[in-house]
């Protein structure tokens, strides 16, 4: 298996050999940071055909600054997958671990890393389809059903992180804690839904 710094650098085909291989990683939370990162790229191509045209020249300020920060997020969203990994490394060290109080305080740290990973994930699904909105009426008709598969590939994002939190915090020794981070999760999840929703309506003329 390649490291986390060589992951990225597979073919297509080989890194999906990779997640199909019987070994823990790269799962779930990996293919959700490649996803993710595949939305922004689309949302990226989505804008390079469109900016420089002097139909759209009066956004051109917008395109400009929609273009930093599509490149900023693509790179964030590649960092997780490889944040994720490293997270479930530090996991499975702390279960190998001899059992008592240090093992357990370690493994709640463990649990940190993991649910921070996907919590992340979110977040930047989120500023993504907030980005998406506002530049639903400043792109080419040509590539807007590249923009509206960006958007559902950042809500389907945020869902595979909302999975990944759920299945990991019901070991959460704070109860308070773990219900606080299931219902922001739940919460993200939900606005993921409303803002895809707002999109495609948004373009919806174009999809006829």
């Amino acid at each position: 298996m390649p490291n986390n710094d060589d992951l990225l650098a597979l073919p297509v085909g080989q890194f999906i050999d990779a997640i199909a291989a019987k070994t823990p990683t790269p799962g779930g939370g990996s293919v959700a940071g490649v996803v993710g990162a595949m939305a922004v790229a689309l949302a990226e191509m989505a804008l390079n055909f469109t900016q420089g045209k002097k139909k759209y020249a009066k956004h051109e300020e917008f395109h400009a600054h929609l273009a930093a920060r599509l490149r900023k997020m693509r790179g964030m969203f590649q960092d997780l997958v490889a944040d994720d990994i490293s997270a479930y490394g530090l996991y499975q060290e702390t279960t190998r671990r001899e059992d008592g109080p240090e093992k357990d305080t370690a493994m709640q740290l463990a649990l940190a890393a993991a649910i921070d990973v996907p919590r992340e994930a979110a977040k930047l699904s989120l500023a993504l389809l907030e980005d998406l909105q506002a530049f639903a009426d400043k792109c080419s008709p040509y590539l807007i059903s590249d923009l509206a598969a960006a958007a559902a590939l950042a809500a389907a994002t945020a869902r595979l992180s909302d999975y990944n939190v759920r299945v990991n915090v019901p070991q959460v020794a704070d109860a308070a804690g773990a219900d606080e981070v299931r219902r922001s999760s739940a919460d993200d999840l939900a606005k993921a839904g409303q803002l895809l929703t707002s999109i495609e309506q948004s373009i919806g003329k174009h999809l006829q």
